[in-house]
């Protein structure tokens, strides 16, 4: 049998580190992704995420984390949504929020009544 090849997407750091590995820490490499994997796909608890995000308890296709719907300002002083006043906001639209290389990040997903959802 010959050695698998690396995927090409893997950079080359890890492409060329992995295969010099003695089989033992191979065994390690594998259980230390999959317990990061399981972390980074958990859902966000409640303090992570921003204060005006409601919890949308229904599953998103593209990836992990936790989807919610937010108003959000867009960032014009001179429209009514710098008010501040939830009810002036735009929206609501969903965002994914979830954890990469230790830092919660979000992914905006569309408007919510578009079709969506």
């Amino acid at each position: 049998m010959e050695e698998p090849s690396p995927p090409t997407s893997l950079p080359k750091y890890l492409a060329e580190g992995l295969p010099k590995q003695d089989t033992e820490t191979l065994h390690k490499i594998q259980s230390y992704v999959g317990v990061l994997i399981e972390y980074r796909d958990q859902p966000l608890d409640t303090d992570e995420l921003p204060e005006t995000a409601e919890s949308v308890n229904k599953p998103y296709s593209s990836g992990t984390g936790t989807v919610v719907k937010e108003k959000i300002t867009c960032g014009d002083d001179s429209c009514k949504c710098a008010s501040g006043d939830r009810h002036d906001m735009h929206g609501p639209y969903l965002y994914r929020y979830y954890r990469e290389n230790g830092t919660v990040k979000s992914e905006y997903i569309g408007k919510l009544g578009s079709g969506l959802w």
